[in-house]
């Protein structure tokens, strides 16, 4: 496998798997879970650590350097921190981070520090405890703000706080969650909602990032910041003075796609070239056949060739992602 890379039809290099390793959340986020039940994926649909460790391996083999784990909420799922022991170990990767809702936060933080994971992101769309009761259906607020406040004690650097803008819902706050950026090293990152599934969320709740951006302005001027190596698709800004940054993520208004670097392994086993497309390749059918490495390595490949040079979203309004954000881990 030495001879090949992951190079897409369209020079992208695609050293990034985001990896869920479970369908099941402790929250019931509005613009994430359907508004009827669906059924979650027996133990046995989903990945097994070891599948997992496996695919990882032979992707790093291949030239992935960068890993995010996420689920559903990963802490949620028995046996993670066995794993991610694991995981950090494994030669070849550079960047392993992990997204979670931050709800067992506090009470895994060592747990999560002792594990060589250093880098967290946080889904955190409001400040106000009432407001997060009817975003998220649970009062978890402060357990997940102290979560929050612990890791940076902690050392835990970059704390990403992800926030998800909604007309008439948290839009009236922010001001307050970008001025996080100055008070602490936290970096906030607001990110376009993205249609898919089915959504509690309306098109006419959707805020783009020129809003945002007219909406946050009074707090002061955002300066760019320089991209490094492993950075994302966010725009980068810093407020002067402040400890932090803010950041946008623009898959609507100013989509990324010719720079994308990512595959999503989900939690089901099938490899994701692109988010917003349902297409698929199913490497949990091919594991549980008794395949060897290359032909692993042959449905990365073959994942990669078919990574569409950009998504639909824009140019056809009636495009829409079956897939639900829950199954697939963002």
């Amino acid at each position: 496998m030495s001879n090949l890379t992951l190079v897409d039809r369209y020079d992208r290099n695609l050293n990034y798997l985001r990896v869920s390793i479970t369908d099941r959340c402790n929250l019931k986020c509005l613009y994430c879970m359907p508004r009827e039940l669906i059924p979650k994926l027996s133990h046995r649909e989903i990945l097994s650590y070891e599948e997992i460790l496996r695919v990882v391996k032979v992707g790093a083999a291949l030239g992935i350097s960068k890993i995010r784990i996420t689920g559903g909420e990963p802490l949620v799922r028995k046996g993670v921190y066995r794993f991610l022991s694991q995981l950090t170990r494994m030669e070849g990767l550079q960047d392993i981070s992990l997204t979670t809702n931050a709800v067992l936060l506090k009470d895994n933080i060592s747990k999560i520090r002792s594990v060589n994971i250093k880098r967290i992101n946080v889904s955190l769309d409001t400040l106000n405890k009432a407001k997060f009761k009817h975003i998220t259906g649970y009062d978890f607020f402060d357990q997940i703000w102290e979560g929050i406040h612990l890791a940076r004690k902690m050392g835990f650097y970059p704390i990403k706080i992800n926030v998800v803008p909604l007309k008439g819902i948290n839009d009236d706050e922010l001001v307050d969650i970008a001025g996080l950026s100055i008070k602490y090293p936290f970096h906030i990152r607001f990110i376009e909602y993205m249609p898919m599934g089915s959504s509690q969320i309306s098109s006419d709740r959707h805020l783009l990032a020129p809003e945002i951006k007219e909406r946050i302005h009074r707090l002061g001027k955002l300066i760019p910041v320089d991209r490094s190596l492993n950075d994302g698709p966010a725009e980068r800004f810093k407020l002067e003075s402040a400890q932090g940054e803010i950041g946008f993520i623009r898959p609507i208004s100013q989509h990324f796609c010719s720079t994308c670097n990512r595959l999503r392994l989900t939690a089901s086993g099938q490899l994701r070239p692109c988010l917003m497309s349902d297409d698929q390749e199913d490497l949990k059918s091919l594991l549980r056949q008794g395949c060897s490495d290359a032909e692993i390595a042959k449905g990365f490949l073959n994942a990669v060739r078919r990574k569409p040079s950009e998504h639909k979203l824009i140019d056809d309004d009636h495009a829409r992602i079956s897939s639900q954000m829950c199954a697939i881990g963002g």
